[in-house]
């Protein structure tokens, strides 16, 4: 069958990818990952997530026999070059959703045409293919995530692709050296790599997701899988992790995971999700104030909850997602800010930062995207009491404010004003410490 190329994006693993399993049906193997200059510094927290997720792609295609060729430059000619050096009749590739996706898609789909290489395209990236259901009367895709989720569950889920057990290279093909290592921003960043990722999943299999469903809006218990970052880079199979899920009759998780699917079909359609309100008439007249903004991304509020989950992103390049809501709508439906740098903010610090969650979620709750109630609004510190309510969550990210016990910590401003002052913490943006303007 000669000598196929698969060319690696957001499926860096060997289990169930059936991008890699169709090459693997040729002779000779050709797993290529092209580093895109365009793509690099965006977020130095993924660079390093996904150098390490390289390296562990490497080693374990090592393991049968294969490797992993690395190339820089542009991934279209880069790609081309690959297969017309290695005699390759075929590339195959991961189709995903986003705009630079789909037009790096379509590039290639001319490239491969011009040179007459066979280019195949799979699934991988999601549980169901994007367009794989559509509502009725000829919509493109859902605009409302239940009916969705109704069409999704009983859509027919693909077969798991096999996982290769031998892989052989072309002779004579240069793999190309793995970039060092960056030092990322996040002190406490988990690792990269479908290795470390089957790991936290055993684990969490094992330990937490039979109480996923009353735990997982829990801030201080943390009982979130945390499996975010492996899905955005493909470093685990979207479709085996929902079986799993389903299998141990995980319902909740599982329709955390349509939420992720739902996010795909929505960007397969409006690949603007990023830059452009889906509903333009709620994208009202927002206020652009740099300083507030600052102290925002600073975890500088002044009010505690939305504090911790700030100062959480940067330490560990993620974020609880109960702590992602009541972080975003602070931004939007307290102070007023666009919606547009809270999503930068956090694409630059996620590990898990990808197009279609990071701004789904944040059109969602700025009330310009997804959202059947766009005007709803999320007050802190009822949030904070029901899901904090002995503020361990903020005591763990808000050093500042270990010394206050209990449910007191969400609302410092209410101590003594010589005890206020001695914890060198800020009051509340804006002066809200009228209790009326929180609990409206």
């Amino acid at each position: 069958m000669g000598t196929a190329v698969v060319l690696l994006t957001r499926d860096l693993r060997v289990h169930d990818n059936p991008a890699l399993a169709a090459a693997a049906a040729a002779d000779r193997t050709v797993p290529l990952y092209v580093l895109d200059p365009k793509l690099a510094g965006l977020s130095p927290n993924r660079t390093r997530f996904l150098h390490q997720s390289l390296a562990d792609l490497r080693e374990q295609l090592r393991g049968k026999g294969g490797d992993l060729i690395v190339r820089e430059g542009d991934p279209i000619a880069e790609t081309i070059r690959v297969a017309r050096d290695t005699g390759a009749e075929t590339i195959n590739l991961a189709a995903d959703v986003s705009g630079y996706a789909r037009r790096r898609e379509q590039r290639l789909h001319d490239e491969c045409e011009r040179h007459r290489i066979d280019l195949r395209l799979h699934s991988g990236v999601t549980v169901v293919d994007p367009g794989a259901v559509r509502p009725g009367g000829g919509g493109e895709s859902y605009k409302v995530f239940t009916p969705y989720f109704r069409s999704w569950s009983a859509a027919t889920w693909r077969s798991q692709a096999a996982t290769p057990k031998r892989l052989t290279l072309p002779d004579g093909v240069t793999v190309g050296r793995l970039p060092g290592l960056p030092a990322g921003e996040s002190p406490h960043a988990c690792e990269g790599g479908e290795t470390a990722a089957r790991r936290r999943l055993t684990t969490w299999m094992r330990q937490d997701i039979d109480g996923y469903a009353e735990a997982h809006d829990d801030l201080p218990g943390d009982g979130t899988s945390r499996l975010s970052p492996y899905l955005r880079w493909g470093c685990l199979s979207p479709l085996a992790l929902a079986e799993a899920a389903r299998d141990r009759g995980a319902d909740a998780f599982v329709r955390q995971l349509c939420w992720r699917d739902f996010y795909y079909q929505v960007t397969w359609t409006f690949p603007q999700l990023s830059t452009k309100a889906m509903r333009p008439a709620a994208d009202r007249d927002w206020r652009y104030d740099d300083d507030a903004l600052q102290h925002w991304q600073d975890g500088l509020t002044g009010v505690p909850i939305v504090d911790a989950g700030m100062r959480q992103l940067r330490e560990e390049g993620w974020m609880h997602n109960r702590a992602r809501l009541i972080t975003a709508a602070f931004l939007t439906k307290h102070l007023g800010i666009d919606w547009r740098p809270g999503a930068a903010w956090f694409f630059r610090w996620l590990l898990d930062g990808d197009v279609p969650n990071n701004s789904g979620n944040w059109q969602w709750t700025a009330g310009t995207g997804n959202d059947t109630r766009p005007y709803r609004r999320f007050n802190p510190i009822r949030q904070a009491l029901r899901f904090d309510p002995e503020g361990v969550y903020v005591r763990r990210y808000v050093p500042e404010l270990k010394g206050i016990d209990g449910a007191a910590v969400h609302q410092p401003w209410r101590l003594p004003e010589s005890e206020f002052r001695g914890l060198g913490y800020p009051g509340p943006l804006e002066s809200h410490r009228d209790e009326a303007v929180w609990l409206r």
